[in-house]
């Protein structure tokens, strides 16, 4: 079993076809051959739910999805959040920590959030020796992840043919 924690750009990607796509869905999907229980947990921060509910409008407004596919995609992703997904609730420390770690960083006012939150849920695993992998499609953000000390994997180091979305009707 593994623990991850998926940033927005992770978690839109479980919902649109676009690179990365398949290895992220084949993580949050994995199930043990015996039980059906997932092998991995996924952890996300309560932000994600208006990040990600942006994300799909403006790739609606882009012309990327379509208005259908982005009403589908919210939805799920809407009931995943309580579901599939360990929602994490934000505290007033998570922000303080944001707040510094744009000092120490290059990062947008939520990506320091998302990153305060998955070093926050990181401290409390290391207590119980285990570890979180950091999940992000963004550069700076995965950087900024490692030098405060978190395993990252970009979802972009793991293409598949299948990546590719089929033509928009």
């Amino acid at each position: 079993m593994s623990l991850y924690y998926f940033d927005t750009s992770a978690l839109v990607k479980y919902y649109v076809t676009e690179p990365g796509s398949t290895w992220v869905r084949q993580l949050v999907d994995q199930t043990d051959a015996d039980t059906d229980q997932p092998v991995n947990t996924v952890f996300m921060a309560e932000i994600s739910l208006v990040e990600v509910a942006s994300a799909l409008a403006i790739l609606s407004r882009e012309g990327r999805i379509t208005r259908r596919d982005r009403d589908k995609a919210y939805r799920h992703f809407m009931n995943d959040a309580w579901h599939l997904f360990d929602l994490l609730p934000l505290v007033t420390a998570d922000f303080l920590t944001a707040a510094r770690l744009t000092q120490r960083h290059p990062l947008r006012a939520y990506d320091a959030v998302q990153l305060a939150v998955a070093l926050r849920r990181n401290a409390l695993l290391a207590q119980v020796k285990l570890a979180l992998i950091f999940v992000s499609g963004d550069k700076q953000q995965l950087t900024a992840a490692e030098s405060e000390g978190l395993t990252v994997e970009n979802p972009f180091d793991h293409l598949s043919p299948s990546d590719t979305p089929p033509p928009s009707a």
